[in-house]
Parts: C-alpha cells; sequence; structure tokens
C-alpha cells in the first residue's frame, strides 16, 4: 500500500495526458474498426508480437525471429490488401464522427412510409432495390445511377419502382427523407456460397453492404418476399413491422433495449478498460520498468553572458552526466540529447563558481539525472576592450644568398582587436602568418592573413583579415 502511494506520488500531470491521450486513441482505434477484416488481422498480429516477446524472454532465437518478421511482412500487407476498407472506414461524413462517435443526425427516413411501400412492392410483385447508409461514405462504391433528390411518400418509392418505369431496374439511394439518386449500380458479391436461387438484386445488395456499412432491402419479383442485407448477412424479413425496427435500429433512433444493446454497451465499456489497462502497462513498462545507468562525457553550453565580458577560461569544457531510467529509454538515448547549459547572466569579471545541478541538463522525457561531476564550475571572466596594435610580418627560413630584403611595406599597418582587457594589455605586436622567404623574388606584392592568438580575441568591426605585404629585394653586391 505504501509503494503504490509513493508510485502515485512521482506521477507527474504530463504521465496522465499521455496515459489518457493514447488510452483513448486506442479506444477509437477499436470503435472505427471493430467488425473489419483489419480489426481481426490486427488482433492476430497482436497475438503474435505477445509470442514474439514470450520467445525472446525464453531464448528462443530462431522462433522468435520468424515471428518478428511475420509480423513486420504483414504490417506492410494491411496496408496494401485492406486499403479500401480502411479508406471507407476513414470517409466518413462528418469527421467529428472519428473522436467523438456516431454523428448527430440532422434528418431521419420516414421508415414506416418507407417499410409500407416495400412491403406493398412485395404484394404486387415488384422488384426493388433501397440502399440506406450508414456512417460510411459509398459514393465509390456507386456507379451511374441519376440525381433524384426528391422526398420520400409512398407514391414515389412504387412510381420509382414501377416496371414501366426506365429506372426502376437499379438501386435508390436514401438519405435522411429523400431519395437522393435512382437507378445506381451496386458491385455484385463475389461469395460463392450464396444459394443459387438469390437474383442480381439479391448479390448487388450483399456486394455493398460486404464493403461498408450501408444496409440494402430487396424485394424479390419472383417470390414476393422482402430481405435486408447488413454485411456479410442477407434476412428475410417478415413484415412491415420488423423492417421497421430494423431501420431504426440502423439509423440510431429505437430505444436502446434487451439483452443486445446491454452487451454492446458492456463490449465498449470493456474495450475502454482494456485499452487504459494496455496503455498503462506499456508506459509503465517502457517509463517506470528495471532502472538502468549510464554516463555521457557532454560539452558545456555557456548562456546569457553579459557583452561586456569576455570568457577567459573554465576549469573544465566538458562535465560528466550519469542517467537513470528504464532500460528502454537510456539505451534509445544519445549523447547528442543530453546538453549541460549554465546561465551567465549574473556573473561578472573576475573567478566566478558556479553551480551544476540537474536543473543545468537538458534531457529526454523519462530520463532523470543521477549525478553530475564537477558539481561546480570555475569560470573566468574579463571586460571586453578595444585595443589597436601595430602588424608585424612573421619571417621564416632564409632569402637565396644574392638577394636581400630592401623593403616590406604594410597595409595596413595597425589592425583593432576586441577581447580580454588582460589578454590585450600583455600583447604588444599582431603578427601575420608565417611567410617562408623563399618565395620571395626581386618584388612582388603578397595577400597573408593574421595570426589572432588565442581565439577568444577577435577583430574589432571594420578591420580587414588579411594584410597586403609590399616588399622589394635587391641584390647583393
Amino acid at each position: 500500500m505504501v509503494e503504490t502511494i509513493s508510485f502515485l506520488g512521482t506521477l507527474r500531470w504530463q504521465d496522465l495526458v499521455d496515459i489518457g491521450l493514447n488510452s483513448y486513441i486506442l479506444f477509437r482505434f477499436y470503435v472505427l474498426f471493430r467488425g473489419t477484416y483489419v480489426f481481426r488481422v490486427l488482433i492476430g498480429l497482436t497475438m503474435l508480437w505477445f509470442f514474439q516477446q514470450i520467445a525472446a524472454y525464453l531464448g528462443l532465437i530462431v522462433t522468435s525471429w520468424v515471428i518478428q518478421g511475420i509480423v513486420a511482412v504483414a504490417a506492410l500487407i494491411i496496408v496494401v490488401v485492406f486499403r479500401n476498407e480502411i479508406r471507407n472506414v476513414l470517409q466518413v461524413r462528418n469527421l467529428k464522427s472519428i473522436f467523438w462517435g456516431v454523428p448527430p443526425k440532422t434528418r431521419v427516413a420516414p421508415v414506416e412510409i418507407l417499410a409500407e411501400s416495400l412491403f406493398e412492392l412485395a404484394r404486387r410483385r415488384h422488384g426493388a432495390l433501397v440502399v440506406v447508409p450508414g456512417e460510411e461514405d459509398i459514393r465509390e462504391l456507386l456507379q451511374g445511377g441519376i440525381a433524384w433528390n426528391g422526398e420520400i411518400s409512398r407514391e414515389m418509392i412504387l412510381s420509382i419502382f414501377y416496371p414501366g418505369n426506365p429506372v426502376h431496374d437499379g438501386a435508390a439511394l436514401v438519405e435522411g427523407d429523400r431519395v437522393s439518386r435512382v437507378s445506381a449500380i451496386l458491385p455484385l458479391s463475389r461469395r460463392e456460397d450464396l444459394p443459387s436461387h438469390l437474383g442480381t438484386r439479391h448479390r448487388a445488395a450483399l456486394g455493398l453492404t460486404e464493403a461498408s456499412d450501408a444496409v440494402a432491402i430487396v424485394v424479390s419479383e419472383e417470390r414476393g418476399e422482402v430481405s435486408l442485407a447488413r454485411g456479410a448477412k442477407l434476412q428475410r424479413i417478415a413484415d412491415a413491422e420488423s423492417l421497421v425496427e430494423r431501420l431504426e435500429e440502423h439509423f440510431g433512433v429505437a430505444e436502446a433495449r434487451g439483452p443486445e444493446a446491454r452487451r454492446e454497451r458492456l463490449e465498449v465499456t470493456t474495450a475502454a478498460l482494456v485499452s487504459l489497462l494496455f496503455i498503462t502497462g506499456f508506459w509503465y513498462s517502457i517509463s517506470r520498468g528495471l532502472e538502468t545507468l549510464v554516463s555521457f562525457e557532454v560539452p558545456v553550453e555557456y548562456q546569457n553572458r553579459n557583452p561586456g565580458l569576455e570568457i577567459v577560461q573554465a576549469s573544465v569544457n566538458s562535465v560528466r552526466v550519469t542517467l537513470s531510467g528504464s532500460g528502454t529509454l537510456v539505451k534509445s538515448t544519445r549523447p547528442d540529447q543530453v546538453r549541460v547549459r549554465v546561465d551567465l547572466s549574473g556573473a561578472g569579471a573576475g573567478e566566478n563558481t558556479i553551480p551544476i545541478t540537474a536543473g543545468n541538463v537538458s534531457l529526454p522525457p523519462g530520463i532523470r539525472v543521477k549525478d553530475v561531476s564537477p558539481q561546480s564550475l570555475l569560470v573566468e571572466m574579463d571586460l571586453t576592450v578595444k585595443k589597436e596594435l601595430p602588424v608585424q610580418v612573421d619571417w621564416t627560413g632564409r632569402l637565396p644568398e644574392h638577394l636581400m630584403l630592401a623593403e616590406a611595406v604594410l597595409e595596413p599597418q595597425r589592425v583593432e582587436l576586441v577581447g580580454s582587457r588582460r589578454i590585450l594589455e600583455s600583447l604588444q605586436t599582431l603578427y601575420t602568418e608565417k611567410v617562408p622567404l623563399e618565395r620571395l623574388r626581386e618584388a612582388g606584392v603578397l595577400e597573408v592573413p593574421l595570426s589572432i592568438q588565442p581565439a577568444s580575441l577577435k577583430l574589432a568591426p571594420g578591420s580587414p583579415e588579411k594584410v597586403v605585404i609590399r616588399y622589394q629585394t635587391r641584390r647583393r653586391e
């Protein structure tokens, strides 16, 4: 109990948001894809992944590798094979339904009128096919058709499917309280287990409902029967009242009742709890697993330095940082992700002792600082000043024996440096880079860079980085 309270006390608000957000994403994934082939395959892949972890734990090397390879290949195949089903799930009419469930229905079809009209067609032995979409966009599954946009009535339904009407042979699309399209062509089911007495309308109805969440109502002109296709099932409807109940369930206007509704609520609640437990366990295994230690040598970065001060020297250029965390996170941490920053805003001229704590260390999420060595840093700073120095050529080597240097003129002869006052006070002359005398001829012009030491010194704005040497030699007498 004490350990549980202690653990809860270490939780940050970011941890709770992390667990809650990912649990909800996993739950929404279940809500969107449940009942699809993609979901069943993903369940199988999840089981394989668990077996792979068990095989790796037991030391079954080959078995672990084989299962891992199967999971990796299967994950790619899912995207290719089930791309249409995935697209249909995501192509909902209302984007809000992806995050918040069933979108609100602004208009509901008059199911009583629709049901009575279809059974009237059955009594007259007039064939009919009516499609009622669900949440998914089925426009890509429909071909052809004529825009209708007529309000549903008994007379309209009977006239659309009257055998003498040119549009009676296709499907009528019902959206809200209107018939939006007639004479549409549906994809045929490719199932081989369907009874031979089913006609083209029945196969077209199943072809659409197998690929979407729509329902299709079929009226057989030969047998005078009304059937409802939903998913991969085709069910004969006995009377108009039964059809009204099925359509109300589809539209979501029927009252939740009976053991089936309770079972569905229990299923959704269980899925939410499983999502929360799974993500919590996954989070714990990553962030609070077995503690692992690792050390990095990290260079020190300085920030907020006073522009009027210059860093002369520091006691160390890097510190050793020991990190702790779960093995998974620690192993994935790279040295470039760890940074040590020292704030110099309060430093003044002279020696400054600056403590180095965990607050100076920038880390990836989930990693903690175990130790920092050294725990303080001695930084010597000095005022930044300007000083003008004469430039002198740093000759090296020897001239040919028959020549002697008669004249060498520098342009410019003096340059201005910016840097630490103590360093500049000790400098009296600024030299160029080395110039070999062997390169000189009777007369010429050389462009030579300046040699600025130490590197903390900088040229003042406007000072050239190179000087021009105009020289003249003469022959020895």
